[in-house]
C-alpha cells in the first residue's frame, strides 16, 4: 500500500503567507526626504575698511536756566527769544523791596561798624563787642550779595536765548525765567559697540552729516569717552564736539558719523543667502556638510551694498555655505548641489 506524504502541502501553505508579511512590512517603511538643489560657496575672508556708521541727535554745547533763588514779581524781561546775549548781561529784574531795604540796612551797619573799629583800633572797646559787630556786618554783607543776584538776573554765559517763560509784571513760580544755549559749539552723543572701546581715542577726529546740507560735511572730534559699558546693550557712549561758528547747524538735528576703523580681514556673503525668522530678529544661514543642510545663527556685521558680514563661530573659512535654494531647506534637510 502506497502512503501520500502531505508535507509539500504544508510548505506551499507556508509559501503563500510569505507575500503578506513582506507586504505589511514594506508599509510601515519610512519615506526617504526629497533632496533639495542648491549652490553653494566656499567661504573666504574678504579684506574690507571696517566703517562704524552712528547716529545721533545735535545739543547745544551748554544749556541754562536762568531763574532766582527766591520768590518774587517779574518787574522787568530785558531780551526776547533768539537774541544773543553776553555773560554778565542784565536779562531780568525782580521786585527790588527787599534788595533796598537789606542795602540801607547793610550800610547803616557798616557806619556803625567803622565807629566801633576805630574804638577797638585804640583798645577802647572790649574785643567781644568787636567780634559781635564784624560778625553782623559779614552776614549781612553775605546777604545783600545774595539778594543782588536774585533781584537783577544776568546770563551765566555767552549764547541765544532759546525760551522765554513769562511777562513782566507776573509772579515767579519755579519754572526758569529763560533758557539760554550755547551754539557756537554744539555736541552728540553716539553709542558704539563695545568690541571698539581699545580703539577710540579722546582728540580722534571725524566728520558729520545731515540730510539738512546734503552732501557737505562737518569736522567733529571725540571729547569724552565715557569710562563704562551698558550691560544692556553692550555698548559704550562717546560725546562728540562740534564747532559751529557759521551756526549752519541747529539743536535737535539728526546727524550721522562716520568712523574708519582700518583694513580688516571678515566674512562676506550675498545679503538675500540670509534668512530672517519671521517676527523676530535672529537671522540665520545653511552650511553644507555631509550631504546636508546645517542651519546656523549668525549676526550680521557691516553693510556693503548687496553683501553683508555675519558672525558666529561656525562660520570660518574653508566651510561651504549655501547661497542659493536657501528658502526651501530646514536643518539637516538632503542637498544637491549643483
Amino acid at each position: 500500500m502506497i502512503k501520500i506524504k502531505h508535507y509539500p502541502l504544508v510548505l506551499a501553505a507556508a509559501a503563500l503567507l510569505l507575500p503578506s508579511c513582506s507586504g505589511e512590512s514594506s508599509n510601515t517603511q519610512t519615506v526617504e526626504e526629497k533632496s533639495v538643489t542648491v549652490s553653494v560657496k566656499e567661504l573666504q575672508k574678504e579684506e574690507i575698511m571696517r566703517v562704524l556708521t552712528l547716529s545721533s541727535v545735535l545739543q547745544p554745547y551748554e544749556k541754562v536756566a536762568v531763574a532766582p533763588a527766591l520768590q518774587g514779581r517779574i518787574t522787568n524781561l530785558y531780551v526776547e527769544v533768539g537774541q544773543n546775549v553776553s555773560k554778565g548781561q542784565l536779562v531780568a529784574k525782580m521786585d527790588e523791596t527787599q534788595y533796598l531795604s537789606t542795602k540801607l540796612n547793610y550800610e547803616n551797619s557798616k557806619n556803625d561798624f567803622n565807629r566801633i573799629k576805630i574804638l577797638n583800633d585804640s583798645n577802647n572797646i572790649a574785643k567781644q563787642t568787636y567780634d559781635q559787630a564784624k560778625s553782623g556786618l559779614d552776614v549781612l554783607e553775605t546777604s545783600l550779595k545774595n539778594l543782588e543776584q536774585n533781584t537783577y538776573l544776568r546770563a551765566p554765559l555767552s549764547g541765544v536765548i532759546s525760551a522765554r517763560n513769562y511777562e513782566p509784571g507776573e509772579l515767579f513760580s519755579g519754572q526758569a525765567i529763560y533758557e539760554i544755549v550755547q551754539i557756537n559749539t554744539l555736541k552728540a552723543l553716539a553709542q558704539i559697540p563695545e568690541t571698539y572701546f581699545p580703539e577710540i581715542k579722546v582728540g580722534m577726529k571725524v566728520n558729520v552729516k545731515t540730510d539738512t546740507y546734503a552732501g557737505e560735511t562737518f569736522p567733529a572730534t571725540v571729547e569724552i569717552v565715557y569710562p563704562t559699558i551698558d550691560e544692556r546693550s553692550h555698548t559704550f557712549s562717546v560725546q562728540l564736539k562740534i564747532p559751529n561758528a557759521n551756526r549752519k547747524l541747529r539743536p535737535g538735528m539728526y546727524v550721522s558719523t562716520t568712523l574708519e576703523m582700518g583694513q580688516e580681514k571678515t566674512i562676506v556673503v550675498p545679503y538675500n543667502s540670509v534668512q530672517k525668522v519671521q517676527g523676530s530678529d535672529e537671522r540665520f544661514v545653511f552650511l553644507a556638510q555631509d550631504g546636508r543642510a546645517h542651519r546656523v545663527v549668525v549676526k550680521f556685521g557691516q553693510r556693503f551694498d548687496d553683501n553683508v558680514e555675519i558672525i558666529a563661530d561656525e562660520i570660518t573659512e574653508g566651510k561651504t555655505m549655501i547661497v542659493q535654494g536657501v528658502e526651501k531647506l530646514h536643518d539637516k534637510t538632503p542637498i544637491t548641489i549643483k
